[in-house]
């Protein structure tokens, strides 16, 4: 007893020690996502660059702090406990900067180093494309030092390679802000050399330090790469004081030639050339060259191109339903010449080049011209050309009680385009942008079996091109005779017949005669046939009507006989019990068994079924089976439950209980009298 004490108080013990623990531990305040730095991306880089840095806060959706070099950079809020934004690298000099995030809630911090490194930028400041420099012009020309040492001395080398290969190098220090910025600004060619020029056309390269950075410029002879018609043309060159030069512009012919003299300065400037209002688009080259005696050779030679471009003229093609056209050939021409061509997209779209000017366009479809207008160009625009092109539009229907319905999934093939159609759910199909003035043939079939052949001469109305040209296909009414018979060719009647078109939903209903037989008259297609005889499917089947049809439908479940026959735990029959037979979702029907303990059903209609057997009286079934009918069949049902003993029914639990006790008496009893036998005295004989 004293060790039980013992063991009991040593456990209450622990109980207590554990649930103070757990107590403290819940009076803890919870501790929240720790403040860190996920990522910093890139991780080093130039003044200037965007890092994005993302984090995990402390404090859920806690204001944060981030400092570069303890300079603040970014401030917010967290998404959550997610810190996720981006910065850019401060104006400083090269090396390691702390990259600080900060919980303003908490104090907590968390950081990471990123790399400043030392940038080396030139640029230089030319025209925007197509305007450019000429000769004789300067270029200005920018140095850039972001990220440097600022105790550092820079010292910048900038080079000018000509096209002629002749290299003029100019140093100067650069300036520094004391934060590792060092900035320095130089033109070409007043700050060079002398003899620098830009009297060469070509590509004029610019170095750096010859590998930290570099650059270049394109000196021309024109102040533009390009020239609509009727714009002027300015071209300038470098010779000798007073030199003479003859100026050539050129392109399928010599558009302009004159001869020129250089003022005192050597400048040759001429800007009295305007493109003509017939110049076509494409490329033009213009030159010049002395003619003086002891004349100025260039190497390379003053020679440049420039282009007459054209605008962008957006031609659509529609036909006269507003449709796009594609494959539509669109031709342009200027006075009679044919100047661009250009096909329509799946979009109708063709895009022109013309210049400034007026223009008639043909639309050409299939080697037919379809349409023409006539446009004005002066700018970038966009136009329509209408295209004598007809949509077709074919509908199949079929006649039901009068009224026509639509037929879905009808193939129509159209020749001689080849293009094969299939009506939609409204029993429509459209063929897009045909020649109005062709002969098509269309060729209706379903189930790839054709039923009508029709040739359209030309789609038109009274002679007139229309938007659309419709054709209606009525579907062949044929006859379909149904026989409902039993397996051996007994007719069924009074069933009920229901036949649905397979893909058109056309529906028909009738009933069987008494020869078994129901007649329709059902449009061209493939059926599925129902066959049910009070609510109760018999039969199901697909039909194909393509032509007249005299078809059988066998009903093999109907007219069979189901036998259920009843007996006792020894397989005694038991007679004059209720057997029911009912199908799901449906009525029963009941028997009373015979005295063999059998119950018949006749003219059973197959399918699934449960057999019950009720015993006099009772409104609970005592047993119960579900059996699935095909064909005439025999079920036996054991009532393992109860015996028939002298044509009582007794329950089989309780006989066995009652046989117990009686051997148990008998053994019980004969023991008795064993004993007493055996307890008897015995007679002596004398």
């Amino acid at each position: 007893m004293t060790k039980i004490n013992l063991e009991f108080k040593r456990l209450t013990c622990l109980l207590l020690i554990l649930t103070s623990v757990m107590m403290g531990i819940s009076l803890l305040p919870r501790a929240g996502a720790k403040i860190s730095i996920f990522s910093i991306d890139p991780s080093s880089g130039f003044v200037g660059t965007t890092v994005q840095l993302k984090g995990n806060l402390t404090t859920s959706n806690g204001a944060f702090e981030v400092r570069f070099n303890e300079t603040m950079i970014l401030a917010g809020n967290a998404d959550g406990n997610l810190v996720n934004g981006s910065f850019v690298v401060p104006e400083t000099t090269a090396g390691n900067y702390s990259v600080k995030l900060t919980d303003v809630a908490t104090g907590e911090n968390d950081s990471q180093i990123f790399t400043v490194s030392t940038s080396y930028q030139l640029s230089i400041d030319v025209p925007q494309s197509p305007k450019q420099l000429q000769e004789g012009d300067s270029a200005f020309i920018s140095i850039n030092v972001t990220g440097g040492d600022a105790s550092q001395v820079y010292v910048a080398n900038v080079t000018v390679l000509t096209p002629a290969e002749v290299a003029y190098v100019k140093t100067l220090d650069l300036a520094s802000s004391g934060s590792g910025t060092r900035l320095a600004s130089i033109v070409y060619p007043n700050d060079f050399s002398s003899d620098a020029t830009t009297r060469l056309v070509g590509i004029y390269s610019v170095f750096f330090n010859t590998t930290l950075s570099s650059g270049s410029f394109f000196v021309g002879l024109t102040n533009s790469t390009e020239y609509h018609r009727s714009q002027m043309v300015d071209v300038k060159a470098i010779y000798k004081q007073n030199e003479n030069v003859t100026l050539t512009i050129a392109g399928r012919d010599t558009l302009d030639s004159v001869n020129l003299t250089a003022d005192d300065s050597g400048l040759v400037h001429y800007a009295n050339f305007a493109v003509p209002i017939n110049a076509s688009v494409g490329s033009y080259m213009v030159s010049v060259a002395s003619i003086s005696s002891g004349p100025t050779v260039k190497l390379p030679l003053d020679i440049q191109n420039f282009t007459v471009p054209g605008f962008d003229v957006n031609v659509t093609a529609r036909n006269l339903a507003g449709d796009f056209v594609p494959n539509v050939e669109i031709r342009s021409f200027e006075n009679g010449v044919s100047v661009d061509n250009a096909t329509t997209g799946s979009s109708g779209l063709a895009v022109l080049k013309l210049e400034i000017g007026n223009y008639k366009s043909q639309a050409y479809f299939k080697s037919a011209m379809v349409g023409e207008r006539d446009i004005e160009v002066a700018d970038a625009s966009s136009v329509d050309v209408v295209c004598n092109l007809t949509n077709l539009g074919v509908k199949v229907v079929a006649i039901v009680n009068g009224n026509p319905i639509a037929i879905p999934e009808t193939g129509v093939f159209l020749t001689p385009d080849n293009l094969a159609l299939m009506t939609d759910i409204n029993g429509m199909a459209v063929a897009h942008s045909l020649l109005s003035n062709a002969t098509y043939t269309l060729n209706v079939s379903r189930y790839g079996m054709p039923f009508n052949l029709t040739t359209v001469p030309q789609l038109l109305i009274d002679g007139e091109v229309v938007p659309w040209f419709n054709v209606t296909f009525t579907c062949p009414v044929l006859t379909l005779r149904l026989n409902v018979v039993k397996t051996y060719g007994q007719p069924i009647k009074s069933a009920v017949v229901q036949i649905q078109e397979s893909l058109g939903g056309i529906r028909y209903v009738g009933n069987s005669d008494d020869n078994g037989a129901v007649t329709f008259n059902p449009a061209f297609g493939k059926y599925n046939v129902r066959i049910l005889y009070n609510g109760i499917e018999l039969n199901e089947t697909v039909v194909d009507v393509f032509q007249d049809q005299n078809v059988s439908i066998y009903c093999e479940l109907y007219g069979l006989n189901v036998s259920v026959h009843v007996f006792d735990y020894f397989g005694q029959a038991f007679s004059n019990v209720n057997v029911t037979l009912q199908r799901e979702n449906s009525g029963e029907v009941s028997q009373l068994t015979q005295a063999d303990g059998t119950a018949t059903f006749n003219n059973v209609i197959g399918g699934s079924f449960e057999v019950a057997v009720y015993l006099n009286g009772r409104t609970e079934p005592t047993a119960a089976k579900a059996i699935a009918v095909q064909d005439s069949t025999s079920v036996q049902i054991r009532m393992d439950r109860y015996v028939l003993l002298a044509g009582f029914l007794v329950d089989t639990s309780q006989l066995a209980i009652a046989l117990i006790i009686v051997f148990t008496l008998v053994v019980i009893i004969s023991l008795e009298i064993y004993r007493r036998r055996r307890s008897k005295p015995q007679k002596t004989e004398s």
